[in-house]
């Protein structure tokens, strides 16, 4: 990603933000895009609209393509006692409750087949769950990271996607937050360290032509 400022020419001249690239088999991991974080009446949400719909024509072609493709959710059970210190922290996690329509994803972009939604508790989609084991089962290489938010999980999940040894990639306009400087600072991080920050259409652009070599 092209960064036009000091900091920038700082990271660069240091020899930070080289371009790791889509590998061979890369899958979709579309990161709690559920109702409770696309409705922006909900404390957790804000208006991502632009971000479900690029997620959606990824979708569609993660599916033309039959490349692996994950959902993430966060629900928590009555007691939230499987909250841990998370729920002290952002009391407004509450609302994530196990069996809601909270925690269900969002009909823009629902799961079709047999696309698993994996639970998770906390930030990371690798912390405290199976994706590890399904992304060596499918042989993948390669994480394209979508959802919210970008600060949040969509960072724990790049920094975790680095140290599984996966390339990392992450399109700019198909990530959210709900505050504008967060977004923009944590982009800029993990295309320094943790992965390549990039466009929706450089991802479907490269799944053409890896279909036409």
């Amino acid at each position: 990603m092209d960064w036009t400022s000091d900091t920038a020419e700082l990271y660069e001249d240091n020899e930070f933000g080289e371009s790791v690239g889509l590998g061979e088999q890369p899958a979709l991991v579309v990161i709690d895009l559920i109702n409770a974080f696309t409705d922006p009446e909900s404390n957790l949400g804000s208006d991502v609209s632009d971000v479900l719909d690029q997620t959606e024509r990824l979708l569609a072609a993660f599916r033309d393509h039959d490349l692996p493709r994950y959902f993430t959710t966060v629900a928590y059970e009555d007691s939230y006692g499987d909250a841990g210190m998370f729920i002290e922290k952002v009391p407004a996690m509450r609302e994530l409750k196990l069996g809601t329509d909270r925690v269900a994803v969002d009909d823009q972009i629902a799961p079709i087949g047999d696309e698993r939604v994996i639970f998770k508790k906390y930030a990371s989609a690798f912390f405290g769950t199976d994706l590890q084991t399904e992304l060596t089962t499918h042989r993948v290489d390669t994480l394209v990271l979508v959802g919210v938010t970008t600060s949040g999980c969509i960072r724990a999940t790049a920094v975790d996607s680095l140290q599984h040894g996966y390339r990392t990639i992450v399109p700019a306009d198909a990530v959210g937050d709900r505050a504008e400087g967060p977004h923009r600072a944590n982009l800029f991080d993990i295309d320094a360290k943790y992965g390549d920050v990039v466009q929706t259409d450089d991802v479907i652009t490269h799944l053409e032509q890896a279909d036409d070599q």
